[in-house]
């Protein structure tokens, strides 16, 4: 089985910053892409940033210049650095990722994380 685990949400004032990371676990053969969503009430999940395994990125206009998506691949973990933190940037944010498995036979999917809520308020 495979495993992701969101941490670093939380609140914030506007205008902060916040790091979330995303560690996969498991049976791991290989990640092939990652990224991040978020849902905020009411609203549908939306991409916010992905990640080639070969380290192509792009991001939703919304959080260019804003946000950045990294990761180690060492690690098997995925970042989001957030800067200039809004308030419309307040949503639950998932983390998600291509993985191919081995357990006797390879198998490739995507994996979700639990999520992490980010909270932008005064």
């Amino acid at each position: 089985q495979v495993q992701l685990v969101e941490s670093g949400g939380g609140l914030v004032q506007p205008g902060g910053s916040l790091r979330l990371s995303c560690a996969a676990s498991g049976s791991i053969f290989s990640i092939n892409a990652m990224g991040w969503y978020r849902q905020a009430p009411g609203k549908q999940r939306e991409l916010v940033a992905a990640i080639t395994n070969g380290g192509s990125t792009n991001y939703a206009d919304s959080v260019k210049g804003r946000f950045t998506i990294s990761r180690d691949n060492a690690k098997n973990t995925l970042y989001l650095q957030m800067n200039s933190l809004k308030p419309e940037d307040t949503a639950v944010y998932y983390c998600n990722a291509d993985i191919t498995m081995y357990g006797g036979s390879y198998i490739r999917k995507a994996y979700w994380g639990q999520g992490t809520q980010v909270t932008v308020s005064s």
